[in-house]
């Protein structure tokens, strides 16, 4: 792989963790729908079932969601750039600290989900995904 197209790698390390995540997800889940006896109805409000599950259960699904929103932005930015052959330097370390701070995040909500210490994970991980988002900015148009 050209250094430039080094930027992949954390983007695979994302999805890789974002399985990782589903896997555990589902690994809690089940057994607690199980131990609830729980009845699956297609016809009751979206989520208002899962809201039945205790709490620890709930928090590895939210996180799953929260990894399907947000991180497709950075998905979009790091791939542009490997295109466009800047997904090295400054943005390839830009691009790991936004996994390492989204893992962490995943890991604190996942098992703590204290809110306050969640959000400001989230917000520290917005810093690198807005300088990724610039720097492709500037790529594409200076």
């Amino acid at each position: 792989m050209e250094p430039a197209q080094a930027i992949v790698a954390p983007v695979v390390a994302l999805a890789l963790w974002s399985m990782v995540m589903w896997a555990w997800m589902y690994y809690t889940r089940i057994p607690a729908i199980v131990a609830s006896r729980m009845k699956m109805d297609p016809d009751a409000p979206r989520g208002e079932q899962m809201a039945l599950l205790p709490p620890k259960v709930r928090w590895k699904a939210d996180n799953y969601n929260h990894l399907m929103e947000q991180p497709t932005v950075f998905y979009a930015v790091a791939l542009a750039l490997a295109v466009i052959g800047a997904g090295d330097g400054i943005n390839l370390y830009l691009a790991w600290a936004y996994v390492v701070i989204r893992v962490i995040h995943s890991l604190w909500q996942a098992l703590v989900n204290k809110i306050e210490y969640r959000f400001a994970l989230f917000a520290l991980s917005n810093l690198p995904l807005i300088a990724l988002c610039i720097s492709a900015g500037i790529a594409v148009w200076a």
